[in-house]
């Protein structure tokens, strides 16, 4: 009867601690997740105490060059608040206009009232104790007059220009004054998709905003921003003026400068870019040093592999990029570098797209010696190079080629070989290297070989500047083209669906 009494206890212990499990571990399972969002709330709000004191606000007062409103349309509406309207990708650097300026008053030269944001950093070469340095965009700061930079405790500082490089987009401003908080540099190169970054600046002229998003993608290139593209893309919310702001990690450490962003309104559709750190940083050490930026050279005309491509070769993956042509006397061909040669690493990295390839060779020194993995005829052979110098003749003899998905053509810049190969007489625009079977150019009776001088009665140089004047067009989907085959010009208007 004893042992029975205890089993009956025994059993309903039991069953009401079950009980308490069943109820319980619900709640605190909830009360888990609400500490853990906690905690990274908590995470950011550090971020942005410890970031927020060496981000500026930088405003910019300058004039504009009158032929900009002669030799091309409008390029925005002179009414809106800020001057971007449309455009696919928005450089979110909020300009204020004193007044329209009049076609018809060519000597007036209107003052331009433009802001962005920037950040003090810290060199890893050295150290300043009279003056701090500011890494922005160089489109926040071009055609600069006066420079003032607003730290987040109001004080304000005249800035100078130490050094600009409109290919990457990347500017070094210099302030008289020394022992401000500054920001370690990250390492772009280990950020990973779906990691947390944090963007702050002063979008729409609001000091020191900080949004929070994720890494949507990295290696982002070819979308015609840059001359030298290697973007972070991030769903941090980003606005006009945010431009030349940074974009860290949860360390506080900076990983990118925000630079662009995807819009159709103007303001924030969910996808942004910033230059990596990695790339600005050496771009900055270089204007600080010599207030220039020199790159290196190679001497080849490259293309994507595409799988096409790459079958055409006894390839089975698309894995490299094709050398496409070698110019003469080149370090290329002096390194043995033929057409026709698939590059799959340079100095051990693999090489993925034809972006970050010319990313590469331009930050190497000149004079410097780099490896190369080729594949030629299904062999992989192992050259070594030594780096020339790029210089402004150089780089315009190198073709850079650029498809159309709207139009289904390519374009390519003009160079010596491609204007023998297709017989070409002018020395501007861009040629057409491709008309896809049954696209849009096709239609409209388009050939290879003729060369492409206007995008909406904007001329061309080359294939950077029509991918820009082509993504203006995307919302009308339909662009006007002044076509030269031959010695005829004649204009043609293209549409898609």
């Amino acid at each position: 009867m004893k042992k029975s009494h205890i089993s009956i206890i025994t059993i309903i212990s039991i069953i009401t601690l079950l009980v308490l499990l069943f109820f319980t571990t619900p709640v605190q399972s909830q009360d888990d997740g609400i500490e853990s969002l906690r905690e990274t709330s908590k995470a950011f709000a550090s971020v942005a105490r410890s970031v927020s004191p060496s981000v500026v606000f930088i405003q910019v007062e300058g004039t504009k060059s009158r032929s900009l409103f002669h030799q091309f349309p409008m390029p925005f509406d002179f009414d809106k608040k800020w001057p971007f309207g449309d455009d696919l990708f928005e450089r979110f650097f909020g300009e204020r206009f004193d007044g329209s300026p009049q076609p018809n008053s060519p000597r007036r030269q209107p003052k331009v009232v433009g802001q962005g944001s920037g950040f003090v950093f810290s060199s890893k070469d050295r150290l300043f104790f009279d003056k701090s340095y500011i890494l922005t965009n160089n489109h926040v700061v071009e055609n600069a007059e006066k420079i003032k930079v607003i730290l987040q405790d109001k004080r304000e500082f005249e800035a100078t220009i130490v050094g600009t490089d409109p290919k990457s987009d990347v500017a070094v401003l210099q302030i008289k004054m020394g022992k401000l908080p500054s920001l370690s540099l990250g390492d772009s190169s280990k950020l990973e998709v779906g990691e947390w970054v944090v963007a702050i600046g002063n979008p729409f002229g609001l000091s020191h905003t900080l949004t929070v998003g994720v890494v949507s993608a990295t290696g982002r290139n070819s979308l015609g921003i840059n001359d030298y593209e290697d973007f972070i893309q991030t769903d941090a919310a980003i606005n006009p003026g945010n431009s030349g702001g940074p974009l860290v990690n949860l360390d506080g450490d900076v990983v990118g400068i925000n630079t662009a962003i995807f819009s159709k309104s103007g303001g924030y559709m969910g996808i942004g870019f910033a230059i990596p750190i990695n790339l600005a940083d050496e771009i900055a050490k270089q204007l600080m040093k010599d207030g220039e930026v020199t790159r290196g050279h190679l001497g080849i005309t490259i293309q994507e592999l595409s799988p096409e491509l790459a079958k055409s070769f006894g390839l089975k993956k698309s894995t490299g990029i094709l050398v496409a042509q070698v110019m003469d006397d080149s370090p290329a061909a002096e390194a043995g570098i033929k057409q026709g040669d698939i590059i799959i690493s340079f100095r051990g990295k693999s090489v993925l797209s034809t972006g970050a390839f010319r990313n590469l060779v331009a930050l190497s020194s000149p004079n410097s010696k780099a490896s190369l993995m080729i594949i030629r005829e299904g062999k992989q052979i192992k050259l070594n190079v030594t780096i020339g110098k790029l210089t402004q003749n150089k780089e315009q003899a190198i073709a850079h080629e650029q498809p159309s998905e709207e139009l289904g053509l390519t374009v390519q810049n003009i160079t010596p070989y491609l204007a023998e190969k297709f017989n070409v007489e002018s020395d501007q625009g861009v040629v057409i290297t491709e008309v896809k079977t049954g696209s849009v150019a096709d239609m409209a009776n388009i050939k290879v070989g003729s060369v492409i001088l206007q995008v909406n009665r904007i001329n061309v140089e080359n294939v950077n500047e029509f991918t820009r004047a082509l993504k203006k067009s995307s919302k009308d989907k339909s662009v006007l083209l002044l076509v030269q085959t031959g010695s005829r010009q004649h204009y043609i208007v293209l549409s898609w669906s």
